[in-house]
């Protein structure tokens, strides 16, 4: 087979980048100065972040174009509201309400549990507000129906009355009297029934609305929180009590990032911590101290720079951006170790020029493999629906593209500087010229802090490592022996089962009270409602959206059996539609409504009795109906996604043009796109993750196995978060594209020092490739895992699933790197510049 060049392309840049390392080692000041100018003019964007916070729960966490957006648009422009009879069932929002439940361990329906309740139904009604310089109360702001606020229906059907519990036979679901029939398993939890009825037997909590109307938003939320503030004090000896409202969880959302704030300070300072002791030399003169403050120092002027030009820019800012800098720390950190590496290989007497272009040379390559697949991958995932993926994707690419123009400019710049001090023999920290060997008559405690230069002169370079030792003598020859590749084999093919069964088992989409901190008081009202009222689930409306002849048993019979096939669904309790409810009426009145004058002249005088109905029904400017609705009661014993897409599937097949929506199917549309956008962003990333690898690496089967580790990684990682318990949401996504990038870099390391290492024999490649990058990579790894350790102390689930999900990427990209990657390497003896 004909041989081909591969390195055309690498030779050149290394070329370049040996001119250009040259150039900063001549001129170091400037590109010291310039970055730290550059990063605090860019930095002033941080004076717009509160204005750019954009922390909207439905913006930033489902898919900007999802279906059942477009379905409220419909509903909303077909059905109207209306203001004077308020209607829960019928809205197409979420409403603007408060809520809370009562629960007891003990029978809640006895006379003294229910007496709290309404002392707690009395104080929340008559709590006074002050708004506007004006006071006001419930009544003043609340949802009405005829000119009355909405109530409660257990506390209507005891007439507010806790000792009229003992006169009132309770039905349980429904509760039929004089006045009509109230839906009691929306007002009761827990309950339990007498032997083969449905009389109520006892119950264990019990659930208050108070909505409020939505012509004035400030006015309601200022009502809201002072609800928020009156209901935590009110829990007794008889009733716990639980609560929310419609903007809790969006007001928990916005102070998570609070909640991390004082995590940056402990992050930077075991970073510094790390890299000080890693880089930390018993020679004073040789020691790296100030390159590691400086790499540092590196990673927070990218985040300074990227963050503030998008700040400048109007990029919005959304919370999941803020575990960024944890990232960035950890990538820009293993950029100092690599370049610290190559520095430690220069000729000790070459002048700092000489010794800058060599370390350009031999690692600037290997870093921008690594910055292009990182940012690739990121810029990839801002292609997602989803507005938190994009914000979170967009500033990391960005920060990480200034994290590489630091590391090549300034941070090549202090290496420079700190050379300049080595050539000159001077102490780290008294800057003090030193003797490089131990004068006569000097104690020992002067050789540890006062002298310093020693290198080897044979070679001309600064003394190896004692890890890099282990790595060449030990850990390398032990892992290329024959057995131990074997054993390496047994490994991979374990950890591949258990990361397959992994995604066979991984859960999808996001539980919205996982956007609130542990210790919100939302986490505990959920908790309750699903311990207490999670047997019904949601009432879907189902919009008819074709004229049909609703007096023409031919034509309505087609709405039945699409009616009959939804209530087929085991999740599916009823029905409840206005043209039921209508044939019904007609036929205990008698009334003969088979032609259209007669159903026009009788669904008139219907809807004057049942007023509620005439918000079902959009009629023309003749009368006629164009469009209508009814709705479907369904159970809680299907997943969300299965019962959503199960009804939209019989919705699309019904002979008559149907609707199915629920406010909540805003957030279900989740379900529907994070699977294939997840794995579609994967599959293009890898793509061209190898296309860089074949461009960069000199070798085109290994890039190959760059390309491969990227994939083993990403199933590892998966996998093993199902097992760790992280579900595949929008927050789980970002990390998993952020994987793709982490996962690239470690093994993109040691392939391409594999493919530059001069030995012939593949067992000595590897040696050398581990012995050059092993303690680099390993130093890298570390730093990162310290970066967002502290992460797994927060309160928030998405700050401990960027941890889990970070440490599973580094441990693993780790282990690929060390372990399974030199051995696979071994396997290709061709695996050269040549191929």
């Amino acid at each position: 087979m004909a041989r081909f060049h591969t390195d055309c392309i690498e030779r050149h840049l290394r070329i370049c980048f040996e001119m250009m390392g040259h150039f900063i080692g001549s001129h170091p000041w400037w590109f010291l100065i310039t970055p730290l100018v550059l990063s605090a003019s860019l930095g002033s964007g941080f004076y717009l972040l509160k204005d750019r916070m954009s922390n909207d729960i439905e913006e930033q966490f489902t898919p900007v174009d999802g279906r059942a957006k477009l379905e409220r648009k419909y509903i909303q422009e077909t059905f109207p509201g209306n203001d004077s009879i308020f209607s829960r069932l019928r809205l197409s929002t979420n409403g603007n309400y408060a809520t809370l439940i009562a629960s007891s361990d003990r029978n809640i329906l006895s006379v003294e549990s229910l007496q709290d309740i309404l002392d707690l139904d009395f104080k929340v009604r008559s709590m006074v507000v002050q708004f506007d310089n004006q006071s006001f109360q419930y009544e003043d702001a609340c949802a009405e129906v005829m000119g009355s606020c909405t109530s409660n229906d257990i506390l209507d059907i005891i007439e507010y009355k806790s000792n009229n519990i003992d006169t009132v036979n309770l039905t349980y679901p429904w509760y039929y009297s004089g006045f009509g029939r109230f839906p009691l398993y929306l007002s009761l939890g827990s309950v339990t029934l007498f032997n083969e009825s449905s009389v109520v037997e006892s119950a264990k909590a019990i659930q208050l609305h108070y909505y409020l109307s939505e012509d004035n938003k400030t006015k309601t939320d200022v009502w809201l929180e002072s609800f928020i503030n009156l209901v935590p004090n009110m829990s007794s000896m008889s009733i716990q009590v639980s609560f929310s409202t419609s903007m809790s969880m969006q007001w928990e959302f916005k102070k998570s990032p609070a909640s991390v704030i004082s995590l940056f300070s402990i992050t930077y300072a075991i970073a510094i911590t790390f890299s000080i002791i890693s880089c930390w030399r018993l020679d004073n003169i040789r020691t790296k101290v100030w390159v590691a403050t400086c790499g540092v120092l590196s990673t927070g002027l990218a985040v300074l720079s990227g963050f503030g030009a998008l700040l400048l820019l109007d990029q919005p800012f959304v919370m999941t951006v803020a575990s960024c800098p944890f990232m960035i720390l950890g990538i820009g950190l293993d950029d100092m170790f690599i370049m610290i590496s190559c520095w430690q290989r220069t000729r000790v007497l070459d002048s700092v020029p000489d010794r800058l272009a060599y370390t350009y040379k031999h690692a600037s390559v290997s870093i921008t493999i690594t910055t292009l697949t990182d940012a690739l991958a990121l810029f990839l995932g801002y292609t997602s629906p989803f507005g938190s993926v994009r914000s979170f994707c967009l500033y990391a690419g960005i920060s990480i593209c200034f994290c590489y123009l630091y590391s090549i400019t300034f941070l090549g710049a202090c290496m420079a500087l700190n050379g300049q001090r080595e050539a000159e023999n001077k102490h780290w920290f008294t800057c003090a010229k030193v003797p490089e060997d131990l004068p006569s008559r000097s104690s020992k405690a002067f050789s540890v802090c006062c002298v310093g230069g020693r290198y080897d002169r044979i070679t001309e370079m600064e003394d190896t490592e004692p890890m890099s030792q282990m790595f060449e003598r030990f850990y390398g020859p032990f892992l290329t022996h024959k057995w131990v590749k074997a054993c390496v084999f047994v490994i991979y093919a374990c950890y591949l089962a258990a990361s397959i069964y992994g995604c066979f088992i991984l859960q999808e989409g996001l539980d919205r009270r996982n956007l609130a901190s542990d210790d919100s008081y939302v986490v505990n009202y959920y908790n309750n409602q699903r311990q207490h009222f999670s047997k019904y689930s949601y009432n879907v409306m189902v919009v008819v959206k074709q004229p049909i002849s609703y007096w023409d048993k031919g034509e309505l019979e087609h709405l039945r059996s699409c009616i009959s096939n939804f209530e087929d669904f085991n999740f599916v309790n009823g029905t409840f539609a206005w043209f039921l409810s209508f044939e019904e009426y007609a036929n205990a009145t008698n009334l003969r409504i088979g032609s259209q004058e007669a159903f026009q002249t009788h669904l008139t005088h219907f809807l004057e009795l049942q007023s509620m109905f005439r918000q079902d029904i959009n009629f023309t400017a003749d009368n006629k109906i164009q469009a209508s609705r009814f709705f479907i009661q369904t159970l809680n014993n299907t997943t969300p996604k299965d019962m959503m897409v199960r009804l939209r599937r019989t919705a699309d097949k019904c002979p008559v043009q149907l609707l199915v929506y629920h406010p909540a199917f805003i957030f279900f549309d989740q379900y529907t796109v994070i699977k294939d956008n997840t794995v579609q962003t994967i599959l293009v990333a890898v793509v061209v993750m190898l296309v860089v690898s074949l461009i960069l690496i000199p070798s085109p089967l290994c890039s190959m196995w760059v390309a491969f580790a990227i994939c083993s990684v990403i199933v590892g990682v998966t996998g093993f978060m199902a097992l760790w318990g992280v579900n595949l949401d929008s927050i789980s996504m970002i990390n998993l594209v952020m994987c793709i990038g982490f996962s690239v870099d470690f093994s993109a390391h040691i392939c391409y020092s594999f493919v530059s290492s001069s030995k012939s024999d593949v067992n000595e490649k590897a040696t050398d490739a581990l012995a050059r990058l092993g303690y680099p990579i390993l130093q890298g790894a570390l730093s990162t895992i310290l970066g967002v350790v502290v992460l797994s102390m927060s309160g928030s689930y998405i700050f401990r699933t960027f941890f889990k999900i970070v440490f599973l990427v580094i441990t693993f990209g780790l282990l690929h790197s060390l372990v399974f990657i030199p051995v696979f390497l071994t396997l290709c003896g061709g695996c050269g510049k040549w191929c």
